[in-house]
């Protein structure tokens, strides 16, 4: 099964951590994605900029909205992910567990939905496979 790690930082806590502390995070944080990569069960990881580098786009009632940043003012923000290979939830929150986000901020894990079931279900075909 696939889960996603998203992880969620709060700027109020990490702008308060010393710059060697932080180093020392990410160094973790990089040590544990690349132990679970050679181990297959890292797929994909990446970092996100900053929220306030965000735009959100909306369309309510035939109106769009474009706003900066998230929708709503939030202490933590999502800064990044991790896409695991995992036998269980179980498995992939003691994956999470071991990601130093977890201690500053919150590390959510979440099943992956199979989108060819999806697609399956609403009778549309993946034109990457009909082309093929």
């Amino acid at each position: 099964m696939k889960f996603m790690l998203l992880i969620y930082t709060d700027s109020s806590v990490m702008d308060t951590l010393p710059a060697p502390q932080f180093d020392s995070m990410m160094r973790d944080c990089l040590t544990h994605a690349d132990e679970l990569r050679a181990g297959g069960k890292l797929l994909e990881s990446q970092q996100l900029e900053g929220a306030e580098t965000a735009k959100s786009v909306r369309i309510r009632q035939g109106r769009l909205t474009i706003t900066d940043g998230p929708f709503a003012e939030a202490k933590e923000v999502l800064g990044g992910f991790n896409l695991i290979e995992a036998d269980s939830i179980e498995e992939a929150v003691e994956m999470a567990k071991e990601f130093p986000w977890a201690r500053t901020g919150c590390v959510e894990v979440r099943p992956v939905r199979d989108i060819g079931a999806v697609r399956a279900r609403v009778n549309v075909r993946d034109s990457a496979v009909a082309q093929s």
